[in-house]
Formats: structure tokens, sequence, C-alpha cells
């Protein structure tokens, strides 16, 4: 299934993976949110809370869409956050993985904390 995520200076497409929570976050679009950054990752309170699952990651390839349920948000990663090691995606903790970004996940360099956030069905 495909998502589209939406802001004032762009948007993109996401391919979800199968799993429980890209079902409980496809259930519950669309979803409105105000964008927050931190380092190179893009994430929104969504107001869902899933449990974390099994293969849930803390390191990332940038592109992944990824569930943060310490924050119920969702957490796109495009480049290194302010605990990565090198270049790597370190999220805040591990996070449930979704799915991927369409293209190249820089655009993401466009949202800025505040702005407002658009997810729905693509």
């Amino acid at each position: 299934m495909k998502i589209r995520i939406s802001w004032p200076a762009g948007h993109t497409t996401a391919t979800l993976d199968d799993t429980p929570t890209a079902a409980a976050l496809l259930a519950a679009l669309p979803i409105d949110g105000t964008a927050h950054t931190w380092g190179e990752e893009v994430y929104f309170d969504t107001g869902l809370a899933p449990a974390l699952e099994a293969d849930a990651r803390q390191v990332v390839e940038p592109g992944t869409v990824a569930f943060w349920t310490e924050g119920n948000a969702l957490a796109l990663p495009y480049g290194p956050t302010p605990i990565s090691r090198g270049g790597e995606s370190r999220l805040a903790s591990p996070c449930n993985v979704l799915g991927r970004l369409d293209g190249d996940p820089r655009v993401l360099a466009t949202v800025r904390s505040g702005d407002a956030i658009h997810v729905h069905r693509a």
C-alpha cells in the first residue's frame, strides 16, 4: 500500500510493508500533524499507540518509514540524527519499521519544524 506525505514545501510517497503498525496507520488515515525535526529526521505525532514489534530497529537506512512507539509518532530519517555514529540514521530508540520512501529521501530536508504535515493514501 502507498501513502503520500505532504508539507508546505513538498511531498513524497512511501510504500508500506504488511505489518501490524502499517495496518493501524492505514486504518487511521488521513492524519494531520505538526512536523518536528531532529538532525536529519522528520517526525510527527499520529495519535496512534501501537505496541513495539519484535523486529523493531534503532539503526535504519535513510528513507525508512518508521514508527516511534515511545512518541506515538511517524519517524522519517533521511540522514544522521544527533545520536548517530558516522553517517548512519540512528533513531531515538527502537522503532517499528513500516516501509520505505519512494525516491530520494533528501526531499525531507525541506520540512521545517512547525510545518503542517498531511498523510493520506496515495
